[in-house]
C-alpha cells in the first residue's frame, strides 16, 4: 500500500493537518476505549461483594474481558484494509458503548461474565490506532508516532484506575447505595465512548490525501476486492513466521500490561490492606507511565534504526523485553509497599517501552498487508493476557506467585525476537526511505510542539 505525503515530523500543537488530527483523535479514542474496557476493574472489590464472586469467577471475568478481543483484533485489521480506519473506528466506538452502559444490568456471575465478554471487543481499537498513524507518518517517525499514540491511549488504563473510584464515590454522595453506585458509574465511560465515535467520523480522514473511497475513485489505491483482498491479505500475513514471533512478543508486553490493569487494584487492596481509593490510585500509577514510557520505546526504535536499520529496531526490542522480565520478577518479591510501588514503576517503564518497540517493527513486515499484520500481532497481546489470567484464577496460587512465574515466562520467550529478520534488499530499501523522509530537515524524527 503506497500512501503519499506522510508527515516526517510530529507537531503536537498543530491540529490543522490531517496527519495530526488523526494522531490526536486516534490516541484519544484508544484512551477512551481503555476507560470503558477496564472501567469496572478498580471497582471489582465492590462488585465481588455485590455479586458474591469467588477468586476463580473473578479470574474468569478477567479472561472474558480480553479473550473476545483476540478474534475482534484479527477482524478489525481486515476491516481497516477494506473500509479505512475512519469508518472502522467510528463503528467500533458507537457499538462498543452499548455493552459498557449495559453492564449495570448484571445481577449474577453469568450476566456479568457475558457483559465483560462483550465489552472486550472495544480493545480492538488499538489496531485501528496503529493502522491510522502508520498511514499518516513517514518511516523516520513512524515508530515514535505509533508508540506515542498507543501509549497515550494505554494511559487510559491509569486514568481509569484513578477516576472510576472517584466517580463511584460521587454516586454514593448522591445518596445511592454501593450496589447501585458501581452500575451508574459505568454509564459515564459508555456515554463518552459514543460521543467520541461521532467526533471521529467528522474530524478525521483515512490518509493524508483523503479517505480510502476517494483514493480508490482516483486510482491512487487498489480496490479492496482485487489483488490484495481481505482474505488474501490475512493469508499472506499468516504465512510469515515473523508475524507470529511478534504475536508472541506482544503477548509478553501488552498481554502483561492488560493483566496488571485487571489485577493491580485488587492486588494492592488485599496484599497491603489499603482502601479502595488508595489501591486504585497506586494501580493507576502503572498505567500513567504510558504518558511517556511507550513513546520512549518508539523513540529508541527510531534511533536504533538510524544507526542499525531494521536490525537495530529488532535489537532494541529484545533488550526491552529482557529488562521487563527482570523487573517483573523483582516486583513479585516485594513485601514493603514503598518498594513495591517503586519496582512496579520500573517494570511499567520497560513493559511499555517493549510495546512501543514492537510496533516500531510491525510497519516494516509487510506493507501490502499492514492491517492483517497489525491485527495478528495486536491479537497476540490479548492471547498473552488470556494465558496470563489463568495464573491468577486458581485459589491455590497467590498473586505474587503468579507474577513471579509470569516474569520467568517473559525472560524465556523473549528469544522469539530472534526470528524477526529482514533481507538485505529490504534493509537497503528501508534505509533509503528513512533518508528520504528526513531529507534536509535535520530535526525530523523528533517530537515538537509546532
Amino acid at each position: 500500500m503506497d500512501i503519499r505525503n506522510k508527515a516526517n515530523r510530529i507537531r503536537l500543537l498543530n491540529f490543522s493537518t490531517p496527519q495530526m488530527r488523526a494522531f490526536h483523535l486516534s490516541w484519544f479514542a484508544f484512551h477512551i476505549c481503555f476507560f470503558g474496557w477496564f472501567g469496572i476493574a478498580p471497582l471489582m472489590a465492590i462488585v465481588r461483594e455485590d455479586l458474591s464472586l469467588t477468586q476463580t469467577q473473578i479470574g474468569n471475568t478477567i479472561i472474558a474481558s480480553v479473550a473476545i478481543t483476540v478474534i475482534v483484533r484479527l477482524l478489525i485489521g481486515l476491516l481497516c484494509d477494506r473500509l479505512g480506519p475512519r469508518k472502522t473506528y467510528t463503528g467500533l466506538l458507537v457499538l462498543g458503548s452499548i455493552p459498557v452502559m449495559s453492564i449495570g444490568f448484571a445481577d449474577s456471575f453469568e450476566s456479568f461474565f457475558l457483559a465483560r465478554l462483550a465489552i472486550g471487543a472495544i480493545g480492538a481499537s488499538f489496531v485501528i490506532t496503529q493502522y491510522h498513524t502508520t498511514m499518516m507518518f513517514a518511516p523516520n517517525v513512524v515508530g515514535t508516532a505509533n508508540a506515542t499514540s498507543a501509549g497515550w491511549g494505554n494511559l487510559g488504563g491509569g486514568t481509569t484506575q484513578i477516576l472510576m473510584p472517584l466517580i463511584f464515590s460521587g454516586m454514593l454522595m448522591l445518596g445511592v447505595n454501593e450496589a447501585l453506585g458501581w452500575r451508574l458509574a459505568m454509564v459515564v465511560p459508555g456515554v463518552v465512548l459514543f460521543i467520541t465515535g461521532i467526533g471521529y467520523w467528522f474530524l478525521t480522514q483515512d490518509a493524508p490525501d483523503g479517505n480510502f473511497s476517494d483514493l480508490r475513485a482516483r486510482g491512487e489505491l487498489p480496490e479492496a476486492t482485487k489483488e490484495y483482498g481481505a482474505l488474501q491479505s490475512f493469508l499472506t500475513a499468516a504465512k510469515d513466521i515473523r508475524v507470529w514471533a511478534l504475536f508472541v512478543v506482544y503477548g509478553l508486553c501488552f498481554g502483561v500490561e492488560l493483566t496488571i490493569n485487571n489485577i493491580a487494584a485488587i492486588y494492592f487492596f488485599d496484599q497491603f490492606n489499603l482502601s479502595l481509593a488508595t489501591a486504585g490510585l497506586i494501580a493507576g500509577l502503572f498505567g500513567l507511565m504510558n504518558i511517556f514510557a511507550r513513546t520512549l520505546g518508539g523513540v529508541f526504535s527510531d534511533l536504533f534504526a538510524k544507526q542499525g536499520g531494521l536490525k537495530g529496531r529488532v535489537r532494541w526490542l529484545f533488550i526491552a523485553l529482557i529488562c521487563e522480565g527482570i523487573a517483573l520478577i523483582a516486583f513479585s518479591q516485594m513485601h514493603i509497599l514503598s518498594l513495591a510501588i517503586g519496582i512496579m514503576l520500573v517494570f511499567s517503564l520497560f513493559v511499555q517501552m517493549a510495546e512501543g518497540a514492537t510496533f516500531g517493527v510491525v510497519p516494516f513486515i509487510n506493507k501490502k498487508a499492514l492491517g492483517a499484520v497489525a491485527g495478528i500481532v495486536g491479537a497476540g497481546g490479548n492471547v498473552g493476557a488470556v494465558s496470563a489470567a489463568f495464573l491468577f484464577r486458581s485459589e491455590n496460587l497467590s498473586y505474587q506467585q503468579g507474577l513471579f512465574y509470569l516474569g520467568l515466562t517473559v525472560l524465556v520467550l523473549a528469544s522469539c525476537v530472534l526470528a524477526v529478520r529482514f533481507s538485505d534488499a529490504t534493509e537497503a530499501q528501508e534505509a533509503s526511505a528513512y533518508r528520504d523522509a528526513v531529507g534536509d530537515d535535520t530535526g525530523a524524527g523528533a517530537l515538537s510542539l509546532r
